[in-house]
């Protein structure tokens, strides 16, 4: 191959693709409004740091960063706290028991502010979709298991 045909001093960086955004409902609770609005802060801190200095690949990776928070944070409907604690809803904290015996504690919240570590699940889970109005006492199939509501809080 000809040198003529080679330019080693272009760095080339495609741009990334978009990251996925759900089809669900873009629900959050107040407080992952909140997060999302600390995550786009963060995008944009990001993409002007990115633009300021002369790399390519941080420019493509925080442009596609700020696109994503950006249209979470246009989307986003905040759901209000459930007063009503007789069936589980969006924000309900729900204590459940395995077919194992396990019992286990979480929060319904929105997609991006979900961390099953920290006892939150998204409202687009499998768990979360088969316990949405069920009352204390209720049967939930979850894949080939069951789980049962044992409060609602």
């Amino acid at each position: 191959m000809s040198r003529a045909f080679v330019n080693e001093d272009v760095d080339v960086v495609e741009e990334l693709p978009d990251r996925r955004i759900s089809t669900h409902p873009n629900d959050v609770t107040q407080q992952g409004l909140m997060h999302l609005e600390a995550m786009l802060d963060s995008a944009r801190e990001a993409h002007a740091a990115a633009l300021a200095a002369p790399d390519r690949a941080a420019m493509a990776q925080a442009a596609r960063d700020l696109r994503y928070w950006s249209a979470r944070r246009a989307s986003a409907r905040v759901i209000p706290d459930p007063t009503d604690t007789t069936e589980v809803r969006f924000g309900s904290t729900i204590s459940i028991r395995r077919a194992d015996g396990r019992v286990q504690t979480f929060r319904i919240v929105g997609e991006d502010e979900a961390d099953p570590a920290r006892g939150t699940i998204s409202h687009a889970s499998p768990l979360a979709r088969s316990l949405m109005g069920k009352c204390v006492g209720d049967v939930a199939k979850v894949g080939t298991s069951e789980v049962e509501v044992r409060a609602i809080r």
